[in-house]
């Protein structure tokens, strides 16, 4: 069954190569746009690059967030695999939780697909708390329903706090 999939991107620090945080997430959507073969998945559209501090609130430098859409068919477990399969590629390593990364990408959501276990969990437990996560979301699916809350993606974005949402803004389009 084809469905669309959400995926949330994200990073921090700059990579090896000494690329920035938005370049880094730039080729991020080509490793998405090439990291399934027929018949998988293929990339719809990119949001906008929004830039936010980091949650929770510390020291670490702004990130560059942005939400891909794909639509396709694709096991969760494969995609996760997948997605950790580009993090990697990227130098992300993972230390501690909340930790500055080069590459971070979330499922936010397969279709209608709700699980708790097993990893991962769908849709994303905290992305319908999230403002960087929320406005780019609305950029590539404004029909977006939060599965398990039956909210639309406005109405989740309607009810963040005032400071969150401001607190998110737009740094460029994405030219796709």
């Amino acid at each position: 069954m084809r469905m669309m999939i959400l995926i949330a991107i994200g990073s921090n620090l700059a990579d090896a190569g000494h690329r920035t945080s938005r370049d880094v997430c730039e080729d991020a959507v080509s490793a998405l746009a090439g990291m399934a073969g027929v018949p998988g998945p293929r990339l719809v559209s990119v949001s906008r690059w929004y830039r936010s501090a980091a949650v929770p609130a510390s020291d670490q430098p702004d990130y560059i967030n942005g939400v891909a859409r794909l639509d396709g068919e694709i096991d969760p477990e494969t995609l996760l695999a997948s997605l950790q399969a580009i993090e990697r590629r990227f130098g992300r390593v993972r230390s501690v939780p909340n930790a500055a990364r080069t590459l971070d990408l979330d499922i936010v959501a397969m279709g209608s697909l709700v699980r708790d276990m097993p990893d991962p969990v769908l849709p994303h437990p905290r992305a319908h708390l999230r403002g960087f996560v929320l406005l780019p979301l609305r950029d590539v699916a404004p029909e977006w329903v939060e599965p398990r809350s039956g909210l639309a993606v406005q109405a989740l974005i309607d009810g963040l706090p005032l400071a969150d949402r401001r607190a998110c803004q737009v740094v460029a389009a994405c030219e796709r």
